[in-house]
């Protein structure tokens, strides 16, 4: 599991890193997680998972931090379709990373409306052919509910819609906060994605 270790909040008010972390070590005493690690940035994080335990293959990659549609953030700095190009700096990392994935494995986006409206779709799909892997993440802001969680294999295509989690009054801006009547709902203690999603 990554995490962004750079939401710290201000001043004595703490921020999400703080419940990432706490989140993490919960996880860890439920042996639910092998290993975590704050990044402050994407590369960092992406050499941690490529290099970490190798040659141990990775089954499973949870990363709690911001996203937004289409794609996920860490200290502001977005991994996203465009990070799959050639030349990009994260891709070199992704394409090592690819071959240590098992053929069962998930990357699951813990984070905001990544998977939301056309654009994360698009990067749903993108990344999973990819990666080679089966991907999951969400279309509505998450919480302690998580709401609209779905996952795609590789040559899949989005069996959700691109509106599911779009706010009604601002659907070009927003999306709406997770609730546990919303669709395809886990809470923060869920260690694992339910069959079907």
């Amino acid at each position: 599991m990554v995490y962004d270790r750079t939401c710290t909040g201000r001043s004595l008010l703490p921020g999400l890193t703080h419940s990432w972390m706490a989140g993490a070590f919960l996880y860890g005493a439920l042996d639910r997680i092998d290993a975590w690690y704050g990044a402050a940035s994407w590369s960092e994080a992406l050499h941690f998972l490529s290099t970490f335990g190798a040659p141990k293959r990775i089954r499973e990659i949870q990363f709690w931090g911001h996203g937004n549609w289409g794609n996920a953030k860490i200290d502001g700095e977005p991994l996203d379709t465009n990070s799959l190009q050639r030349g990009h700096a994260h891709h070199d990392s992704l394409h090592r990373l690819r071959d240590r994935f098992t053929e069962d494995a998930l990357w699951w986006f813990r984070t905001c409306e990544t998977f939301g409206t056309e654009r994360g779709q698009a990067f749903a799909r993108a990344f999973a052919d990819f990666l080679n892997v089966r991907v999951a993440g969400h279309t509505y802001v998450i919480w302690c509910a998580q709401s609209g969680l779905h996952t795609l294999r590789p040559g899949q295509d989005p069996d959700w819609s691109p509106d599911e989690g779009r706010s009604e009054k601002r659907p070009d801006e927003r999306a709406r906060w997770s609730t546990f009547t919303a669709p395809n709902t886990v809470s923060f203690l869920t260690g694992s994605v339910p069959e079907g999603y």
